[in-house]
């Protein structure tokens, strides 16, 4: 190999390498739209309660209702991009979540309040489900967990600074910046767009009207190459989100815990998420993302039974609580990423609908693990507790019983690219 084809290969190598980095900044603010749209105002609840003249549960509600669209508007925006292509929908996407988060900044009342959070939820969601699918453009599965890791690895950054951000601007201005500022970023994230391609050519996408959408939905969710990873994914965002709702209340109201030590122990939780995605990336090209899988499956399992045991009868105070908790956060770097990187390959023609669908699954079982944390309360962390444990066993049997059934019918080869 002479000297100029060394240096012509390494030139190419350089360029990929920057092409590929710029892709993952711009994706990596795309996902992290989520976390800004809440992680940044929670803060200012105390204070919308005093200026819009209402109470508590109608506040809180906004998170609801915000997760409610995020969900739901997830399954719109997917299979609308395998016929139109990614970027345009996306960038129709973040419009609305300007328009939406103008409206919450000028919102006189908590019930405007709350309709603009739907507008600006079915916008941000755009961002997560498209990026997601992309990444299935643009890379094989092993390569795409890989890729899908070092995404959650940026983006995990949103929900330490998130909350800094949001106390900061309510000292300097009032709540409304903030919802100023998440315009702006919506604005930013538009023009950056212009720097993304278009990773869907025309050949891949779909010739489906978009009125058969509810056929190919159904199609998707009766196919184990999807539901294995989509159910036990499903399972593991509810323990997810029992943590995120239960937490507060079991270290500061239960066991007292100070407000800056707690926001430390949640603060642990996303370093070891960030960690364990980092160490995805240097495993799974070489042990596989099906296998890697599985062990963060039976890791979520064991630790959310642990979680369980602490909290019924009290075994360890805080550490009891904060260890199989950072556990069970932790190994989303492995269950997340790899889960639907392989569930999107088996699906090159309908990766945005298969996105969409396992975003709203994973989401709506947030919503209903949060609501099922009031539900059963009992003044104890037990509550949280339990949910936890039964999502990570969920998590673990669903991939066992399911997987190996595919497995056994040949059906989760990896579609062609």
């Amino acid at each position: 190999m002479t000297s100029n084809t060394l240096v012509n290969k390494a030139t190419a190598d350089s360029s990929a390498r920057a092409s590929d980095l710029s892709i993952l900044v711009i994706l990596s603010a795309l996902m992290s739209f989520s976390s800004i749209s809440t992680d940044m105002y929670l803060p200012a609840l105390p204070t919308l309660v005093d200026e819009l003249h209402t109470d508590i549960g109608l506040v809180e509600l906004t998170i609801s209702t915000f997760l409610i669209g995020f969900s739901l508007g997830q399954l719109f925006w997917g299979p609308i991009s395998d016929r139109l292509g990614r970027r345009l929908p996306i960038a129709a996407g973040l419009l609305l979540f300007v328009v939406g988060s103008i409206g919450c900044a000028t919102s006189p009342s908590i019930g405007q309040m709350l309709g603009w959070r739907v507008v600006q939820a079915v916008g941000a969601c755009a961002g997560p489900v498209l990026a997601r699918a992309m990444v299935r453009d643009l890379y094989p599965r092993e390569r795409s967990a890989q890729m899908l890791s070092i995404l959650i690895l940026m983006m995990a950054v949103a929900p330490l600074l998130g909350p800094l951000l949001g106390a900061q601007m309510l000292t300097v201005w009032s709540w409304r910046s903030i919802f100023w500022i998440l315009a702006i970023v919506g604005l930013l994230a538009l023009i950056a767009l212009l720097a993304l391609p278009e990773t869907l050519a025309a050949t891949h996408r779909s010739s489906e009207p978009l009125g058969s959408t509810l056929r190919s939905y159904l199609s998707l969710i009766g196919d184990p190459r999807l539901n294995v990873y989509a159910v036990s994914g499903g399972f593991y965002y509810g323990g997810c989100y029992a943590f995120i709702a239960g937490t507060p209340f079991a270290y500061v109201d239960y066991y007292h815990v100070s407000p800056r030590a707690f926001g430390l122990l949640f603060g642990v939780n996303i370093v070891g998420l960030m960690v364990v995605n980092l160490i995805n990336t240097r495993l799974v090209t070489r042990l596989g993302s099906e296998r890697i899988f599985r062990l963060g499956t039976w890791i979520a399992a064991l630790s959310g039974i642990a979680l369980a045991v602490d909290a019924k009868f009290g075994w360890g105070g805080v550490p009891g609580l904060a260890i199989p908790i950072f556990c069970f956060m932790s190994v989303s770097g492995f269950i997340v990423a790899n889960s639907v990187a392989s569930a999107l390959a088996a699906f090159p023609k309908q990766a945005g609908a298969a996105s969409s669908l396992l975003g709203a699954m994973h989401y709506g079982s947030g919503v209903l693990s949060a609501a099922m944390l009031g539900w059963f309360a009992d003044g104890t962390p037990w509550t949280m507790g339990w949910i936890v444990a039964a999502a990570g066993v969920g998590c673990l049997l669903t991939a066992l019983l399911q997987s190996r059934s595919s497995l056994a019918d040949g059906k989760l080869q990896q579609a062609p690219c």
